[in-house]
């Protein structure tokens, strides 16, 4: 839903976000709300926590080693609230508060809570006056953590502290290793107070289905109260949207206290269908109540929602644990990929719309559509749910949980996670983009990964609690319970879920693509992404790009896991001497920039090729999520944007795999070169499929084409020769001596298409590349032309073959990248101002893998 809650007319609501102050006490100081103004207060805005205020005020930063959770923080505002008429409510709203806090307003304590993800609303009506003072009180969660506890633990993590287990909060922030700093403390979601007059409405059920017949069916249940004693008289459901307009009276039960509840169905023939954005339109229509009371209608906007089916596979009997997911949406499959999500901020968790439209912005142009909210995270905002929904994005959401051993069985431990999970059902269950529920992150191979049953990792609060309430609420989605999860050992990547690290953290060869036979990835390949410039510059922000490899907070801001002597730019350095036959250790220290641009690059290639292997019309995979979408901080995180959530080099490498229409290849040994084309779109794909083989990546060995339709929601594999006609060695798997060719080129083209093949992909026999040439060898060429509207056209071509190409144009952002030109054929992409002054014109470079030195960028005038 894109409101958190009905949006009645004449409510007010008043965003309590500016004008706050914290400060911190020693934990345990017996210090009154009256006391606290003698505390070191400094200025911050809500939504936030105390690290993003130190931060904001230039007080902290990473890797100072502050702990969070070893002071008291107290935050508080001052706010006027005006008079109160007859009929008007005054409910003090708080999104969401880590951890253990306690709220006082005007000096009296109103509430005290215990965990980061319950949410309140209370009725301050009688509690305000003209002038008031909020405060609020976060406890040191670190003295909390220590003192033994029952039930005790049946198992042991090394991903966090194990006294976490009895404390709803976020795990990243307190994980040694991949996310150590900083914790979070403070009122991270909205401080609001609501003005509420003549009705309230709460929804208490609000739900979706499509019926065989292809009719949309909503059902929705609202509790309505009228504050200013006039009696509900009746209700009328509405829809209207790309459907048209339908609408349904609904029945009213009254209630005591000048309460009904209305509750019925709508249903909608020939609905229009919500659709991933890869593979359709994401259709959605507008939900109102209208009530009546005493002669007047009050239209009550219940939010947007949309209409599909989803099931995680295509037959009945279909087993997640033994077959994992093969996700299909109104009844087409859906090759699901895309990444992990991280918060928008990690240091405040703050961010503002602007930030998430700009993200999912660059999701979606990567051709991803599915992204995972992680049990480490924290549950994500309304707005971004809602922005899921508009952009066509499919969601998996776990429940914040992972790795430990939860009390369930304390009574009190109990109550409050139903409660938890009973609001995120509700929230959730109306969202279109809402794909896969999954009960916890890693619970289960953590327990069969120390030698004990799996079982145990499952229990009452997976096996049964969850998907009983899952089941109540109406929700439409599949119930992974364990990423990963699986027949036997929950690790195995064959059957089931899997987190899949064996190219990546575990450095198989990239044959471990099809030999593992991965069912699904909930996350997988953990690669330490190097960022473009712009990103290794805020490491030091004074200091030279290939100087800050050997800044300590570089090596922060590479990943690693808790109690090894690796991290993950170790990982990446394997495959770049496994790929490039680079020494990395020895091009590090005698050419950092070189280094930097092949790491830049082997990433991407090697995310690449595993999409590929998965994305095979014959490979039993129904998708991955990378891990992450974006960097947690600074450096060369795991993320395929950074920090900033600018795309890094292996973000284009993924874009090109993962497009809706793709063209790629995989080697088949002695089986040649085969291509694979997909088109997810829902409108066939007319055109030429062409293969082109060059020897020293200038002269012309042979080519073939061969015209193709490739069908809506569907795919295609030909072999290279088959096109080409005869047999060459395609793969130089015979050697029957030198090859005859060093590039294999497959392009997918339109007739008239001037700006290049629709899809391409390479292909080096040999080994790719590296050999550096001058310009005047490469001959490679760029053109801009001003589009208007800080658009320009870059027109690239080369005469020889010039591999990883990059666009280096300060405050722009280049619809491809690090790309691969074949000979005499242009390739035109856009660059869009991100960054760059209106009145600045693109200037900058080019730069190749094989080019030695740099071919100059300038604009062109503008079009008349």
């Amino acid at each position: 839903m894109s409101t958190p809650a009905p949006n009645v007319p004449g409510h007010e609501q008043r965003e309590l976000d500016a004008g706050w102050e914290v400060a911190s006490c020693p934990p345990g100081a017996h210090i009154t709300p009256a006391e606290i103004h003698a505390l070191p207060w400094i200025g911050m805005s809500v939504p936030g926590t105390a690290a993003g205020a130190m931060r904001d005020a230039g007080r902290w930063s990473y890797g100072e080693g502050r702990d969070f959770d070893a002071e008291d923080w107290w935050f508080r505002t001052r706010f006027r609230a005006g008079s109160v008429a007859d009929g008007e409510q005054l409910v003090l709203a708080l999104g969401g508060i880590a951890t253990v806090a306690e709220v006082f307003l005007n000096g009296d304590r109103v509430l005290q809570s215990d965990s980061m993800f319950a949410e309140h609303q209370l009725d301050v009506t009688s509690k305000l006056a003209g002038e008031n003072e909020l405060a609020i009180r976060c406890l040191a969660l670190g003295p909390l953590l220590e003192p033994p506890r029952r039930p005790r633990a049946r198992w042991r993590t090394r991903l966090v502290h194990g006294g976490l287990r009895f404390h709803r909060t976020m795990l990243l922030g307190r994980a040694p290793g991949f996310a150590a700093e900083p914790a979070a403390v403070g009122p991270w979601r909205p401080v609001r107070l609501l003005r509420k007059r003549g009705l309230t409405a709460e929804t208490l059920a609000f739900t979706t289905c499509v019926e065989p017949d292809a009719a949309g069916m909503l059902r929705a249940r609202v509790r309505l109260r009228a504050l200013d004693g006039r009696p509900i008289e009746a209700a009328r459901l509405e829809l209207s949207g790309p459907s048209g307009t339908h609408g349904s009276a609904l029945a009213l039960r009254r209630e005591p206290g000048d309460e009904a509840i209305a509750a019925g169905e709508l249903r909608i023939p020939s609905v229009a269908l919500w659709w991933p954005h890869t593979h359709g339109e994401p259709a959605l229509h507008d939900a109102t109540l209208h009530v009546e009371q005493d002669g007047t209608s009050t239209p009550v906007e219940l939010g947007r929602i949309g209409f599909r089916t989803i099931a995680a596979g295509i037959d009945a009997d279909h087993d997640i644990e033994r077959d994992g997911i093969d996700l299909h949406v109104n009844g087409v499959r859906v090759f699901a990929r895309g990444a992990v999500w991280t918060p928008l901020d990690p240091v405040g968790l703050g961010a503002d719309g602007g930030v998430l439209e700009y993200t999912l912005q660059r999701v979606c142009e990567a051709g991803m559509n599915m992204l995972r909210v992680p049990g480490t995270a924290a549950y994500e905002s309304p707005e971004f749910h809602a922005a899921c929904d508009e952009h066509g994005l499919l969601v998996w959401q776990d429940f914040m949980f992972a790795n430990l051993d939860y009390p369930i069985a304390d009574e009190a431990f109990r109550e409050g996670v139903e409660r938890e999970l009973r609001t995120v059902l509700a929230r959730l269950a109306p969202s279109p983009s809402l794909a896969i529920l999954c009960g916890n992150s890693e619970i289960e191979q953590q327990v069969a990964m120390l030698g004990l049953d799996p079982a145990l990792g499952r229990g009452e609060l997976f096996g049964e609690i969850l998907p009983r309430l899952i089941g109540e609420a109406g929700v439409d989605a599949p119930y992974v319970p364990s990423a990963p999860c699986g027949v036997g050992l929950p690790f195995r990547p064959g059957t089931g879920v899997a987190n899949y690290y064996g190219i990546g953290g575990y450095r198989r060869g990239l044959e471990d693509a099809r030999r593992a036979e991965v069912r699904f990835a909930a996350e997988c390949l953990a690669i330490s992404n190097v960022p473009d410039e712009a990103g290794v510059r805020a490491i030091d922000p004074g200091g030279a790009a290939a100087a800050a490899v050997h800044d300590p907070a570089w090596k922060a801001g590479v990943p690693r896991d808790a109690g090894v002597g690796w991290d993950f730019e170790d990982v990446r350095d394997h495959y770049l001497e496994l790929l490039f036959g680079a020494r990395a250790s020895e091009l590090r220290r005698v050419d950092h920039e070189r280094y930097l641009e092949l790491s830049r690059a082997v990433s991407g290639e090697v995310m690449a090729e595993v999409f590929g292997e998965w994305r095979r019309r014959a490979s039993p995979c129904g998708g991955g999520l990378v891990l992450w979408l974006s960097d947690l901080r600074p450096g060369a995180g795991w993320g395929v944007l950074d920090h900033a959530h600018r795309p890094k080099p292996a973000y284009h490498h993924l874009r090109r795999a993962l497009a809706p229409v793709a063209l790629w290849m995989t080697d088949e040994g002695l089986g040649g070169i085969s291509v694979h084309a997909a088109n997810d779109r829902g409108t066939p794909v007319h055109g030429d499929l062409r293969v082109t083989l060059y020897r020293d990546g200038i002269q012309l060995v042979a080519t073939g084409s061969r015209a193709i339709e490739l069908p809506p929601h569907g795919g295609c594999e030909v072999d290279c020769e088959e096109i080409l006609g005869h047999f060459v060695d395609v793969s130089w798997a015979y050697r029957f001596g030198p090859p005859g060719h060093d590039v294999v080129v497959a392009s997918l083209e339109r007739g008239g298409a001037t700006s290049g093949p629709v899809a391409q992909a390479f292909r080096f026999p040999a080994g790719r590349p590296l050999h550096q040439h001058t310009p005047s060898e490469i001959g490679m060429r760029g053109a801009l032309r001003d589009c208007g509207d800080g658009a320009h056209e870059l027109r690239l071509s080369s005469a020889r073959l010039a591999y990883g190409v990059r666009v280096h144009v300060e405050g722009y952002r280049a619809s491809d990248d690090a790309l691969t030109l074949e000979p005499g054929v242009e390739r035109t992409i856009m660059l869009h101002r991100d960054g760059a002054r209106e009145d600045a014109p693109p200037a900058g470079r080019l730069t190749a893998l094989n080019l030695r030195g740099h071919v100059s960028l300038a604009a062109e005038p503008a079009a008349a």
